[in-house]
């Protein structure tokens, strides 16, 4: 049995092991893809990464597919049942590091593109890619970068469909419209060390800070909204002490994070944390990180066109989320246009044995096509 060209181009990608931020060639073979098409192709490389913008047509209302080609780590080899870099099919099953997140996307798009093309149709607008080896990375010099240089030559975009693996049980069962936003903080409490035999002469920042940091986790920072849940507060890291049983630390370094609605901006955030800060009178530096606001799609277009989509194909509902963690879309969406995410099944993104159904791939790439003809023709 003959393989699909929408598998074909996934274990061609699959292959290059384009651990972040590398792309070892991905967007090379994308871009000839396009080429091939009558896209236009600019490769914008901004410090270690490289980016892909290939565009056909210079027309309004402008599509655009999104995506990555760099992947995270693969862990221990030893631990995959076949080599994370050796694209292998079991059981109707794809397995390899970026095989959901998001090789595959990325090869559904450029087939479900050359098929559409394919019938020669008048397209009432563009298509484009956009496409970055930068997103599990710090995402400093990827698609937000790309953005600017775009945003600088007065090019917009209409319509963003961001391939990240969107769905739950099934490909298309969920897409993102929105995603919350990311704030970041490296929060260090300073005392005074000592020997812990002597407290009254020193100043342990873990007691000092005890209060404070019962108040934050107890804190409502809003109750949500219709698109959201209300914002969350985590500490994931803590670090104090020298290492030694009788030595009170001189300082005590907590790292956490807001996942936030559109009910709360992070300067309020910020505002309300060093609030509480204050009032405990502690002495401390923080850092501020903020990684993508919040956003939301309203129902539009895009969203209308994708429902409609995922209907034809797979003749289910298709249920809209903002859960998750973040993706490019954050960058994107500031630009006024629609975005959207959908994508494979997420079940096994970031793990070991990472797979994808390929009649499900396949199934994607449909979905793609649909979306362009629903919009563009």
């Amino acid at each position: 049995m003959s393989e699909s060209a929408t598998l074909e181009l996934s274990k061609a990608l699959i292959a290059r092991a384009s651990v972040t931020p590398q792309d070892l060639g991905c967007q090379q073979l994308l871009a000839d893809r396009l080429a091939a098409l009558g896209f236009t192709i600019e490769h914008l490389r901004f410090g270690e990464t490289d980016n892909l913008w290939a565009r056909l047509g210079d027309n309004t209302p402008c599509f655009v597919f999104a995506g990555h080609t760099d992947v995270v780590p693969s862990g221990p080899e030893a631990d995959w049942a076949t080599p994370p870099f050796t694209p292998t099919i079991k059981d109707g099953v794809l397995f390899g590091r970026g095989a959901a997140d998001m090789k595959s996307s990325i090869a559904a798009m450029i087939t479900a593109t050359e098929r559409l093309l394919a019938g020669k149709p008048e397209l009432k607008g563009s298509i484009a890619f956009l496409i970055t080896s930068d997103e599990e990375g710090p995402a400093n010099d990827g698609t937000v970068k790309v953005i600017k240089t775009l945003q600088a030559r007065h090019e917009e975009i209409t319509w963003c469909l961001v391939g990240e693996p969107s769905s739950t049980n099934q490909v298309g069962d969920v897409i993102k419209n929105g995603r919350r936003g990311s704030l970041g903080a490296k929060l260090t409490v300073y005392g005074q060390q000592g020997h812990v035999a002597y407290p009254h002469l020193a100043i342990n920042p873990i007691h000092i800070i005890s209060p404070a940091l019962t108040e934050l986790c107890a804190q409502t920072w809003d109750n949500g909204n219709k698109h959201f849940p209300p914002t969350t507060f985590q500490i994931s890291n803590i670090n104090a002490g020298t290492g030694a049983t009788n030595v009170i630390p001189g300082e005590i370094v907590v790292v956490m994070n807001f996942r936030f609605s559109t009910e709360v901006t992070d300067q309020q955030l910020r505002d309300l944390v060093e609030d509480i800060l204050n009032r405990h009178q502690l002495n401390y530096d923080i850092e501020w990180t903020l990684s993508g606001q919040a956003f939301i799609t309203e129902q539009g277009e895009l969203i209308e066109a994708t429902q409609a989509a995922i209907k034809e194909v797979c003749q289910y509902e298709t249920e809209l989320s903002t859960a998750g963690g973040t993706s490019d879309g954050r960058f994107i969406a500031p630009t006024g246009s629609q975005v959207v995410e959908l994508g494979p099944v997420n079940e096994s993104i970031h793990k070991i044995n990472e797979n994808v159904n390929i009649q499900e791939l396949d199934r994607l790439s449909a979905i793609y096509e649909k979306i362009l003809t629903n919009l563009l023709t």
